[in-house]
């Protein structure tokens, strides 16, 4: 066997628990990374662009994440690996780049996790800020503990709660803001499309729209993570499918057409977004908007919700961070310890890592807190953006390599409803939104060009090459890029046996043609 093929055989058979269920998954599909990107985020990208920048920015980024998605399911449900889109880049691109992508995700999460529980803590802000801020951050931050210790099937029954309020919170706002919008408020009259025409669509033109799309990136992390999940579902030939096509009904209900009341409800001119701090949750569009309209004891509700979203994806940061670290382990990338999986299926060097380097949550104590996680969260900034790059680059290695061998989609179990074209298009968006946020670091909004304002914008790329540089000094491997008929795309196959399961899709699709035109309609949105 060649090195890479024994890599593949450890992560096929890493004994990780396969005890998430399919409710966990879809939950996981639809309300697992709606959280401070959306809920606070978006104030500053209303702020920065505008209304209309902010509807372009999500819808565009949106398309991009949803074929991304897409193109993640059909690779995970055919292999189902430890790891995932993690060794996909080894298999299908190059070591040189699974070294730098596998690590790059794995620093994403860890970063990740001590921002997201200093987020939580400013959150009780809102009510109360005598507290010192380091008693709260113990609590989230041993909450997250406590959810990890009972492996995939705790953070399985953790994400299906925090999901479920996250989207009936979506849902709410939805309704309430239909009504606001129509005058129904206790306060003011009609409002329609008034903020649409002043201050206006826009609030920086060009340079605005361009400021929105890595905030709208961000919003769309950790979107990948039900792929990851695949080789701990009990069965990813049947769960995967359904919450891949899921992630439309997210994009389309929880990001666009919240994002579209709020454009209606918040000018960009509002006083509490150009005071407040990005990171606050007096900052949040959603609880500003619920504000305005002068109803009482609904924006602390609203304030409930986004400190649930911000635990939401600090336990998703450490499912996420040790998972990849095994993951490291299985490919070489890292110490054979990285890889240790107890009985009960749980990563504990990974949970171990994670959760120390997650300490560093204590620096809110600090005075000079603001700069630590300042260029925490530079280092991780684009990490998403070069992930979902790469998942797309992967999808079409894929395809290229079962096309030079004469062998079509008629043996996958689940095909890409938007195929090469949606991965085109996703590859190619990533580009123009890495270009966009290359001007808007060179050139900020409001001020002029300068050395710290790049780095905290665009570190992510000189760190990527420094991964780059230490994997060709460590491994001497100085393959750039995987020749298409030499891509391995057998090993590690759920179902090996490529006959069997041409007869099996071919007699799913027959029983799905018998069905009525309902039924096959909502099977192919759901």
């Amino acid at each position: 066997m060649t090195e890479l093929e024994k890599n593949i055989a450890r992560s096929s058979a890493a004994p990780l628990s396969r005890k998430l269920k399919n409710r966990h998954l879809q939950m996981i599909a639809i309300g697992g990374a709606i959280g401070t990107g959306l809920f606070v985020g978006s104030g500053g990208a209303l702020r920065r662009g505008g209304p209309a920048a902010l509807l372009i920015g999500w819808i565009l980024t949106g398309a991009m994440m949803f074929c991304t998605v897409q193109s993640l399911g059909e690779l995970a449900v055919t292999f189902p690996v430890s790891g995932s889109f993690v060794q996909y880049n080894t298999r299908f691109i190059s070591p040189a780049w699974g070294f730098c992508m596998a690590w790059n995700y794995a620093l994403g999460w860890l970063t990740t996790l001590p921002l997201e529980l200093v987020a939580a803590s400013i959150t009780i802000d809102y009510w109360n800020s005598d507290i010192n801020s380091a008693a709260w951050v113990s609590i989230f931050y041993f909450l997250i503990f406590f959810i990890n210790v009972f492996g995939v099937r705790g953070y399985g029954e953790a994400e299906f709660i925090f999901s479920i309020i996250k989207v009936l919170a979506c849902l709410g706002f939805i309704f309430l803001g239909i009504i606001l919008v129509c005058g129904g408020g206790p306060q003011g009259g009609y409002i329609g499309g008034k903020y649409w025409h002043d201050p206006g669509a826009f609030a920086h033109g060009f340079h605005g729209v361009c400021s929105v799309f890595v905030t709208a990136a961000f919003s769309f992390g950790g979107t990948e993570l039900a792929g990851l999940a695949a080789a701990e579902t009990e069965n990813p030939r049947k769960t995967l499918p359904s919450a891949t096509k899921q992630v439309f009904w997210r994009i389309t209900l929880f990001y666009i057409v919240c994002l579209t009341l709020v454009g209606l409800l918040v000018p960009y001119t509002e006083p509490l977004l150009i005071n407040s701090s990005g990171s606050n949750a007096a900052a949040s569009p959603f609880v500003i908007a619920i504000k305005n309209a002068g109803i009482k004891g609904l924006p602390s509700v609203m304030n409930v919700v986004i400190m649930i979203a911000v635990i939401s994806v600090g336990n998703s940061a450490v499912f996420g961070c040790s998972r990849t670290i095994a993951s490291l382990a299985d490919q070489g990338f890292g110490p054979k310890c990285f890889g240790y999986i107890d009985r009960q299926g749980r990563p504990l060097v990974g949970l171990a890592i994670t959760l120390v380097i997650g300490l560093l949550c204590y620096l809110a104590a600090s005075p000079k807190h603001g700069e630590v996680f300042t260029w925490l969260m530079a280092i991780s900034g684009l990490s998403g953006l070069f992930t979902w790059w790469s998942i797309n680059l992967c999808h079409l290695r894929f395809r290229r390599a079962l096309s030079i061998r004469g062998r079509g989609t008629d043996e996958l179990s689940f095909v890409s409803q938007v195929g090469i074209p949606g991965s085109l298009f996703g590859f190619c968006l990533i580009i123009l939104i890495l270009i966009a946020q290359l001007y808007v670091a060179l050139f900020p909004i409001g001020g002029s060009p300068n050395a710290e304002n790049f780095f905290e914008d665009y570190l992510t790329l000189p760190v990527l090459f420094l991964f780059i540089a230490i994997f060709y000094i460590w491994k001497r491997d100085f393959t750039l890029f995987r020749r298409a008929k030499d891509i391995d795309v057998d090993s590690g196959r759920k179902d090996f046996d490529l006959d069997a399961m041409r007869l099996e899709i071919a007699a799913e699709k027959a029983e799905l043609a018998s069905k009525p035109l309902y039924f096959r309609i909502y099977k192919f949105w759901c």
